[in-house]
């Protein structure tokens, strides 16, 4: 279920008050887990703010075969957070940024070839898993952590990729660890979807 209009716009009002003396570009960090709904209300509020949207998944880096080592592993290496600062820090300057994404269509490790680009914007929002790493904080303006039931994100999740099996299960597991112990002082200035 998406989010309601009424939270989105109570959210909306929390983001713009917390950045009315921002004097460059606002970023968003909108994490979550897998099946929660970060794509769905990083659109709802770049449509409502005029926003840049990152998809983290763009910056992804976790190879592509089911991983023999331990979540917390798994958890450092999913997204390249070294690739995304370049971004994020150009983008807070008021400069123009580009990279290229993950090519998920050819799936062997490479980066696409046509790049991506952001222009610089009032609201920028990097939407996905691992947006929110103690490593990007000094970047990142305002925190969302949007949390739904186990019982949603797994529905969500098997409509979206029609099974969950190991490579899906070796990623949950890193997000667990993610949000349990690197994350576990993390305080989001907003949560949403409960």
């Amino acid at each position: 279920m998406p989010p309601k209009p009424a939270e989105t716009t109570v959210l909306t009002l929390a983001i713009v008050s917390a950045a009315s003396n921002a004097s460059t570009p606002f970023i968003i960090a909108i994490d979550g887990r897998s099946g929660s709904g970060k794509t769905t209300l990083a659109h709802q509020l770049a449509a409502l703010l005029d926003a840049q949207v990152i998809e983290s998944d763009d910056f992804y880096a976790g190879g592509t075969t089911v991983r023999t080592d331990d979540a917390a592993s798994r958890a450092e290496a999913c997204i390249d957070w070294r690739r995304i600062r370049p971004v994020l820090a150009s983008l807070k300057a008021g400069q123009p940024a580009t990279w290229r994404p993950f090519d998920w269509d050819a799936f062997d490790g490479r980066l696409g070839d046509t790049p991506r680009a952001a222009l610089p914007a009032r609201f920028v929002i990097l939407e996905g898993v691992y947006s929110s790493r103690p490593e990007l904080a000094d970047l990142v303006d305002f925190h969302i952590l949007v949390d739904v039931s186990a019982e949603t994100r797994t529905q969500r999740l098997l409509k979206r990729e029609g099974q969950l099996g190991p490579w899906e299960r070796q990623w949950h597991a890193a997000e667990e660890h993610y949000f349990g112990v690197t994350l576990a002082s993390h305080r989001f200035d907003a949560v949403h979807g409960r």
